[in-house]
């Protein structure tokens, strides 16, 4: 172990500190960095890349900001990337948990609300959902490719926070 020390010690600048570490240390850095984050993700999950509610969102957000540290030598190099594996864990557990309880799914990702019912908005829905009706009028025509409103049976704002028509 004391070998595998000595070799990686300068490859990687792990005693230096931030400002002393050569390019060569930081671009090593990155390189490992990229390819386990590579890992992490391929063992998170599909869903987390497409950042389709907050939960997957803050999730990576918060991986890539444990893992910056590590490149640029803020954070102990090792213990960061371990912590990167227990936020990984962490996502998938909690996936896990939301996929096979409704319950707890709601809780972490949220739940849709019906913002147009039979043509009419839900003003007040919308409003607690931070939807205003030019908002509302844009998605209708970028997504559901019609300008009257009328022609819409239902809309929801999703978990994901997009809008989902259903026509007439």
């Amino acid at each position: 172990m004391k070998a595998l020390s000595d070799f990686a010690d300068p490859l990687l600048g792990l005693g230096a500190e931030p400002r002393d570490l050569t390019f060569a240390q930081i671009s090593l850095r990155g390189v490992i960095i990229f390819v386990l984050t590579l890992v992490m993700v391929r063992l998170s999950s599909k869903r987390s890349l497409a950042e389709k509610t907050a939960f997957d969102a803050i999730f990576i957000v918060i991986l890539a900001s444990v893992l910056s540290r590590a490149v640029n030598g803020s954070a102990a190099f090792f213990s960061t990337i371990g912590g990167g594996f227990v936020l990984v864990l962490l996502h998938r557990s909690f996936s896990w948990i939301a996929c096979r309880s409704h319950a707890f799914g709601r809780l972490i990702k949220g739940c849709p609300d019906v913002i147009v019912e039979n043509g009419q908005p839900l003003l007040d829905i919308m409003r607690r959902n931070l939807i205003s009706p030019h908002d509302l009028e844009e998605d209708l025509r970028l997504d559901a490719k019609v300008e009257d409103l009328s022609k819409i049976h239902r809309a929801r704002i999703e978990r994901s926070g997009d809008i989902s028509f259903v026509k007439s």
